[in-house]
């Protein structure tokens, strides 16, 4: 990685001990998001390979993957799908269940937002474990998708989401990594 946007990032992101739980260091980007440079970095980062490449939509899971999905769809003069916890979606929806680290949840996308075989890209802040992300591709991929790519700005590569989701046959990117949790 570039020691100029590691700097950035870093400089960027606060870090936030024992939440939500003891022994946890949070990775909050919404100081990132407030500081112009750093989201403009970020988000032209996210963007860079795909320029060109022909993806339709950027699909950004809630919350941030809204503002950095919105940020990167913009860029790529392409369209933005939501996908959110069940029932906070107005019109026809489909649903999957997903994995988190202290249960299960069901995350859905209305039923139009994808076309079979459209270019699609996945974006949120941060992979971790890696269940959210999973669920969220499985779910694009199941409405005929093709995802090409899964995109983080954090990833905390000791959990192993990365894995997961590569394991789906989709590439992943991300900016930069944190060890530990």
């Amino acid at each position: 990685m570039d020691s100029s946007l590691r700097a950035t990032l870093e400089g960027a992101i606060r870090t936030i001990p024992d939440y939500p739980h003891k022994g946890i260091l949070f990775r909050d980007i919404t100081t990132l998001l407030g500081n112009a440079r750093a989201f403009r970095r970020a988000v032209d980062e996210l963007v860079h390979p795909y320029s060109g490449s022909g993806v339709k939509q950027v699909a950004g899971v809630e919350a941030r993957g809204f503002i950095l999905g919105g940020a990167m769809a913009h860029q790529l003069s392409c369209g933005f799908v939501p996908i959110r916890k069940k029932g906070k979606l107005p019109h026809e929806t489909v649903r999957i269940a997903y994995s988190l680290e202290y249960g299960v949840d069901e995350m859905e996308m209305h039923k139009d937002a994808v076309s079979k075989g459209e270019k699609v890209i996945l974006v949120d802040d941060l992979i971790a474990t890696g269940g959210t992300a999973e669920g969220a591709v499985k779910l694009l991929q199941k409405m005929g998708a093709d995802v090409v790519a899964a995109c983080f700005v954090i990833d905390l590569p000791d959990l192993g989401g990365r894995k997961k989701i590569e394991a789906l046959n989709v590439p992943v990117r991300t900016l930069i990594e944190y060890e530990g949790h």
